[in-house]
């Protein structure tokens, strides 16, 4: 019987560590702006779909969010609810369907964008690593998210 690696040879630990790490910078400065990394992220994809709306475009809804996070509902509805109370996103039942929830963001919310255009720079030259290497290490954990994801899927 063989032992297993240590720890520090467990790419699962790296990963763990990496996220640990980086949540670590991404607190202080998120605080500067009253959010939580989770909250972030929303107002990262809540920009996004504003940046690319036209007419006829609805308003993502509480499900998309979640599709786009990978975040389930009981964590989702909690996040949204404190960003509501921070003025900072509305939730609306679709005029098409009540059982849709849509997000749109409020003035506010959108005002924040231009000043946390700063925090992926601020978050990458903690990291010590090149514009292409965060390039690359991003583009590699994509793909074992999705490869893992898929076959999780199938089975």
């Amino acid at each position: 019987m063989t032992d297993p690696p240590g720890v520090r040879r467990q790419v699962c630990f790296a990963l763990y560590a990496a996220q640990r790490a980086l949540t670590d910078v991404y607190r202080p400065i998120l605080d500067e702006f009253g959010l939580t990394y989770p909250q972030y992220l929303v107002l990262l994809v809540l920009w996004e779909r504003d940046a690319v709306a036209g007419p006829g475009r609805t308003a993502p809804t509480v499900s998309e969010l979640g599709t786009a996070l990978r975040l389930d509902s009981g964590t989702l509805s909690p996040l949204l609810k404190r960003l509501e109370a921070a003025g900072l996103v509305r939730r609306r039942r679709s005029s098409r369907d009540e059982r849709r929830v849509e997000v749109t963001l409020t003035d506010a919310g959108h005002a924040l964008r231009q000043p946390m255009c700063q925090v992926p720079q601020r978050v990458a030259a903690a990291t010590g690593l090149t514009e292409a290497e965060l390039v690359g290490l991003r583009d590699t954990l994509t793909r074992v998210t999705e490869t893992i994801h898929r076959a999780t899927e199938r089975s």
